[in-house]
């Protein structure tokens, strides 16, 4: 396991929840002079996005982001998203966030299958936060923060090794090897069957660097080349133009990554049969003793930071990711228990505290690498400034 895949994992999901989130609300919205007091104008959505972005790049959360660490399980990274979609007067219910959550994780999943190189992940991850800056360009101060975890970015990935890129991608395979929700637009483009997993391409541009297949090259003892086979392929291989830039502006060339909701169609999300089978086993999982301690860190750890609340007596807007209300809570009554996760609300007490702090006394932990020394005394310091 890579001790830095955390960053990409969570700013490529924070991405394609901020592409789905300002599609829906460009659907729902109303012209300003038309809209009733309960309905949402183009000015609701762009505070609702100004409002997460903010949150999802808070300077203080992304110190802590980029420290070299172990992947979050798969709720306390859930928990995370669930405050982030809620640091503005925008409200999803149980439904709606589950389903927004499947959206972003099936399509990040597809993005690191897809990646031709395990190091173009980083030009998925530019394709994000460049569409990111466009959401926001008006807000400068909120523009400067993207940059800033931009120029992050740079300064921490440019200098590994492929190998090292390669075992992010393993990271971020073994987390999502489990999920097989089906998605209207992938099964309609026919790039995922009807039991969730992906069809990959055996056509296209080959990885840069490299060249088309169907040359074999022999070579003696010295290093000369002594003869040469051709073989057909099954698949139309082409060399790419370029190669995508790794600097803060320039054309990534690669696609992947980019708003895929840009044109509007309706998104539906279907559990597939292994993943209804693996939650029909849950309850016989033994659970994890430090998940609720997790958990409420990570709610903390955003909770504390500095949102925008609703002013007066204003009430948050209600945000629906289905076609209808009655689908919305026809999904709600229907999706397994054991998928639906809620924030844990936070005891902010010494006592908790203490508590927390007896139990991570108690774990086995492995030597600190040198990036992590101090990381636990940082992480309490943080709680208790929060």
């Amino acid at each position: 396991m890579s001790a830095r895949t955390l960053p990409l994992l969570f700013l490529n999901l924070g991405g394609e929840m901020l592409y789905i989130l300002d599609q829906r609300l460009r659907a729902q919205s109303i012209p300003g002079e038309k809209a009733r007091k309960d309905e949402w104008t183009d000015v609701d959505r762009k505070r609702v996005m100004n409002d997460i972005i903010s949150t999802m790049f808070n300077m203080k959360f992304m110190e802590e982001l980029f420290k070299p660490q172990e992947l979050y399980s798969k709720k306390a990274l859930r928990t995370v998203y669930d405050r982030l979609a809620h640091a503005s007067i925008m409200r999803l219910n149980q439904a709606s966030m589950d389903k927004l959550y499947d959206l972003m994780t099936m399509a990040f999943k597809y993005q690191v299958l897809l990646c031709p190189r395990p190091r173009d992940i980083l030009l998925v991850t530019f394709n994000h936060l460049d569409a990111i800056k466009d959401f926001i360009y008006e807000s400068p101060a909120i523009l400067n923060q993207v940059d800033e975890t931009f120029r992050q970015l740079i300064e921490t990935y440019s200098c590994l090794s492929d190998g090292e890129f390669q075992l992010i991608r393993q990271t971020l395979l073994i987390f999502f090897q489990d999920m097989h929700i089906r998605v209207s637009i992938f099964l309609k483009d026919k790039v995922q069957n009807s039991n969730g997993r992906f069809v990959l391409p055996i056509s296209g541009p080959v990885p840069w660097g490299t060249e088309v297949p169907g040359l074999i090259r022999i070579f003696n003892h010295k290093g000369v080349e002594i003869k040469r086979t051709e073989f057909t392929t099954a698949g139309n291989y082409v060399t790419p133009q370029r190669e995508g830039s790794f600097e803060l502006y320039g054309d990534r060339v690669l696609k992947l990554g980019t708003n895929m909701y840009s044109v509007s169609r309706p998104v539906e999300t279907h559990m597939a049969g292994s993943s209804k089978n693996m939650a029909s086993h849950a309850k016989n999982t033994a659970p994890n003793p430090l998940a609720k301690e997790e958990l409420n860190f990570l709610a903390r750890l955003l909770g504390g930071l500095d949102i925008q609340k609703p002013a007066g007596g204003e009430t948050g807007f209600r945000l629906n990711l289905f076609t209808t209300d009655e689908e919305e809570e026809h999904a709600a009554q229907t999706r397994p228990e054991e998928l639906s996760y809620k924030v844990i609300n936070i005891e902010a007490t010494q006592e908790r505290r203490e508590e927390l702090s007896r139990i991570l006394g108690e774990m086995e932990v492995a030597e600190p690498c040198p990036d992590s020394a101090g990381k636990g005394e940082d992480l309490l310091a943080l709680m208790d400034e929060l």
